[in-house]
Formats: C-alpha cells, structure tokens, sequence
C-alpha cells in the first residue's frame, strides 16, 4: 500500500478489535463436573430423550435412574468377575447391567451383586491386546472404525460397504485377524469429524485471543492481520483446530488469511446472529460511501451502518494502517477480522474502530478485494 492522506485519530479512543479480546476457550467449572446429588432430570434431556429415542417422560426417567445403578454396579461386578471378567454393558430392554465372563464358576458371585451374566469366549484383557495390536496397523481410508465389542467377545473392524473389496483394506483385515479374535462389519460410509463450515462472524482463537472469521475464501478464509502471525494456529468455537495463518500484515494494511483443514470446511455465509437470517455471499462489488452496509462479529453480533468514506489512513499506536473504509457500524473487542456486507455482496474485514455498541462509534474495514488480490484468493460465493 502507499500513503493516503493521515487522519489522527484519538489514539485512546481506538481498539484493535481482538488484540484486546483475551478470551479464550471456557476454562472447567463446578458445573463440568459430575455431581454427587440426585439432581433431577433437566426437561431438556427428558425432551432430547422422547425424541430421539422414543420414550415417554416416565420411561425416560425410569431409564435414567436404571442407568444410574447399573453405573454404581459395574465396578462390584467386575470385581466379582476377576480375572475371567470379559466386559460388560447396559442392556435397555431389561433395565439392567449385563457381565461378560469366561469362567461359569464366577456366575453366582457375579449376580450377587445384581448384574446379569454372560458366559463368553475371550476376557476383556485378551480382547484389550487385541486392540492394541490393531491399533499399531496403519489403516487405510475403508476401514473406518475398530473397537472391543463385549457382547460379540470379539473386536469389530468396521470396513466401509463400497471399500470392502479394495487391496488395502483386505490386507488390514487380514492382519488384524492375526491380531486376536476379530469380526468384520460393513458401515455406510467414511466417517469424518462434525468440525463446521468457516461462517463469516463466528469466532476463532489464536492463542489467547478471540478473533472473528470474515470471509470463506477457497482454502481458508479471511481475517485481520493483527488477529495473528503468519504460522499461528487457529481453532474453531468448539476448540478444534482449523489451520493456520498463512500470510499476514499488521501495520501498514490490516489482513490475513487462514488456511482449512482437520474436517472444517468453507461456506459461503455470513452469520446473522438471530437478528436476521444468515446471509449468502455472492461477490464482493464495493459499495459506494453513503450506502448502507453491515457487519457481523462474534462479540457483538449483528450490526448496521453506512459507509463514511474510503482510503482512509487510520493511525494505531502500533502502526498507520492506510486505504481503509471508514462506517458508522460499531463494533467490540472479539469482533475483529469479521465480516462487513452490503447486501450480499462482501466488503472487508473488521479492523478497528471507537466507542462500542451501546454508545455508537465508528469502525474501520481493510477491503475485501484487495485482500483477495494481495494473496491471490478467490472468494468462496454461492
């Protein structure tokens, strides 16, 4: 970039949206830990449970208090089962804990304590090792699960229905059946994570600090050069990691851009935050000054504005950043590298401004285009 003309702006009244939002992931609490009472049973859970799995509210609740004691018996039981215990698990229709052993002789001990009994073939331990072994093979993409299945004595290899016949997989199944004893299933399909799209206004951490995703761009996707360092990590709003910065410059321009991976993808959205439906992103003609123009981010959500002036040089204690626009959008700290859209077309991201949205403010934007033409990116749109 080259010089425009310097505007001082009131260096105590400018916030780097992000720089200050030293936020990061939920830290554990009393509440994240198991309680020692009888709580009842949330209306949510009891909802989520008539739903998914079609009980009523009574029979809800009778498996919940089920699944209670059968959690409090299972270390009686195995104890009771010793060396022949082959695994347990709680089977819904009866209500009760059922005990996997090798040894008939342990029976009686074991439904002393109130579980059920199976007699099985193989104890846990063996089945354990078996597992271990397997987990030594380097599986390739159709094999998409394998775990210890106490009811079957055996540890399932799940292969995928239209992988079953590739080399691969043949040769890992044929290796893991010499690991102990094993069954094979088909699944459906590859399993992958449920990580999310990158959506214009969610948050992203680096670090210490919270950030906002501006826009999804093919590989990645945009954000404020002063969110990060070129190298820096990234994780989602669910603590998964993303990527990580790819190019990035703080002072002089104000934009970066982060690359996607481990199961996130791009999507050509911007969140509307409830205010307004979520809005589709469709290019990146710039609005002209006057025109009304919106930002969303993930501290203060979903605001509107007009667009001030353009080729502004906004003066930060670190650095003048030059060729910004300038709105009337407020914005907070966390709401940085946010999208800014008119209509559906995509304008910039979140750098810095003054006031907040409970006062009003103003608030700069690096421009799209130019961050896309800097690092030769092409806009992810619908």
């Amino acid at each position: 970039m080259r010089h425009a003309t310097v505007v001082r702006t009131g260096l105590s009244a400018l916030l780097l949206l992000g720089a200050w939002a030293a936020v990061g992931l939920p830290s554990a609490s009393a509440a994240d830990s198991p309680s020692t009472g009888t709580a009842p049973a949330s209306a949510g859970l009891l909802s989520a449970m008539r739903q998914d799995l079609g009980l009523t509210e009574s029979q809800a609740r009778a498996r919940l208090a089920d699944e209670k004691t059968a959690t409090a018996l299972e270390p009686k039981a195995r104890r009771a089962a010793g060396s022949s215990y082959g695994g347990s698990w709680f089977d819904a229709d009866s209500g009760k804990l059922t005990v996997a052993v090798t040894d008939g002789g342990k029976i009686r001990a074991v439904r002393a304590t109130g579980a059920e009994t199976r007699l099985v073939e193989h104890t846990a331990q063996r089945l354990d090792a078996t597992k271990q072994r397997i987990d030594a093979l380097s599986a390739p993409r159709g094999v998409s699960s394998w775990h210890v299945d106490p009811e079957a004595s055996s540890v399932v290899v799940n292969v995928v229905a239209s992988a079953r016949a590739d080399n691969d997989v043949r040769t890992f199944v044929a290796q893991a059946r010499k690991a102990g004893p094993v069954t094979v299933k088909q699944t459906a399909a590859a399993p992958r994570t449920f990580a999310a799209g990158t959506v214009g206004g969610d948050p992203y951490y680096t670090g210490n600090v919270r950030c906002s995703i501006g826009f999804s761009v093919h590989g990645g996707f945009v954000t404020a050069g002063h969110c990060g360092q070129a190298g820096a990590g990234v994780s989602g709003w669910d603590g998964s990691a993303i990527g990580n910065f790819q190019g990035s410059s703080f002072p002089g321009d104000d934009y970066a851009w982060v690359s996607v991976g481990n199961g996130w993808w791009t999507v050509p959205v911007v969140l509307g935050w409830g205010t307004i439906s979520d809005q589709l992103v469709r290019g990146s003609a710039e609005a002209p000054v006057g025109a009304s123009i919106c930002r969303s981010g993930s501290t203060s959500h979903w605001h509107c504005g007009n667009v001030l002036a353009k080729n502004e040089t906004v003066n930060y204690s670190q650095g003048a950043v030059y060729q910004m626009t300038k709105t009337s959008v407020c914005a907070e700290p966390g709401d940085s590298g946010g999208s800014f859209i008119s209509g559906d077309q995509a304008q910039g991201v979140t750098s810095g401004g003054w006031g907040n949205c409970s006062g009003g403010g103003e608030t700069w934007h690096q421009p799209i285009n130019e961050i896309l033409n800097r690092y030769g990116l092409t806009l992810h749109t619908a």
